[in-house]
C-alpha cells in the first residue's frame, strides 16, 4: 500500500513556517529518496501575515502539489488554527504552541499542545530556531521522515556558525514530541 503523508505548517510571517516545510521536503527527497513537494501561500504582509506551506511526501507519484485534507497540521498561531483546523483529516494529527495558540477540542483528531516557544527561550535563548524546535516535535510524534535526514538538510542549508545551536532545537523539539 502506498504511504502518502500530507502535512500543512501554518503561523504568521516571521515564524519560520515555510524554512520548516522545505527542510522537511528536502529530508524526504534528498537523504531518503522519496517522492515530495512543498508549496507555500503568504498573507497579505510578509512579516506578520498568515502563512501556510504544503507539503506531501509519498512512496508514489504526487500528482497535485496542494493539501486539501492534512494528516498531518501544524498552527504556531491563533489565526491559523482557526483558519486551518478545518483541513485536519478525522484521526489526523494537529500540532499546537501551547503559548501561541488556544485549542478548542471540536476536530476529529489527535491534539497535541507542546510548550516548544517556551522550551526554546529557557533552553536556548533565541527565539529564531522556534521553527526548528517545532520541526523537531513534528518528527518526535510522527516519524514522518527520520531525525539523521532532517540534520543532513541542516547541514547542508545553514552556515557553520548556527549549525549547532539549530541542531539543539531539533534535538529539543524531538524530545518534546517523542516523550509526549
Amino acid at each position: 500500500m502506498t504511504q502518502r503523508h500530507r502535512i500543512v505548517f501554518s503561523g504568521s510571517g516571521g515564524q519560520g513556517v515555510i524554512t520548516a516545510a522545505i527542510l522537511l521536503t528536502e529530508a524526504a527527497v534528498l537523504h531518503e529518496q522519496r517522492n515530495a513537494v512543498q508549496t507555500q501561500a503568504y498573507g497579505a504582509a510578509a512579516r506578520g501575515g498568515a502563512t501556510r506551506s504544503d507539503v506531501i511526501i509519498s512512496d508514489a507519484p504526487i500528482n497535485y502539489p496542494k493539501v486539501n485534507q492534512a494528516n498531518f497540521l501544524v498552527c504556531l498561531t491563533q489565526e491559523a488554527y482557526a483558519k486551518y483546523a478545518p483541513l485536519i483529516r478525522p484521526g489526523g494529527l494537529l500540532l499546537t504552541d501551547s503559548r501561541f495558540v488556544t485549542t478548542q477540542r471540536k476536530v476529529d483528531a489527535v491534539q497535541r499542545e507542546l510548550p516548544m516557544y517556551e522550551q526554546v527561550m529557557e533552553k536556548i535563548g533565541k527565539p529564531v530556531v522556534f521553527n526548528i524546535c517545532v520541526l523537531g516535535a513534528f518528527i518526535g510524534l510522527t516519524g514522518v521522515v527520520g531525525m539523521d535526514a532532517v540534520e543532513k538538510s541542516l547541514a547542508q542549508r545553514l552556515p557553520p556558525a548556527f549549525l549547532d545551536m539549530n541542531r539543539g532545537a531539533l534535538q529539543l523539539g524531538y524530545r518534546l514530541g517523542h516523550n509526549d
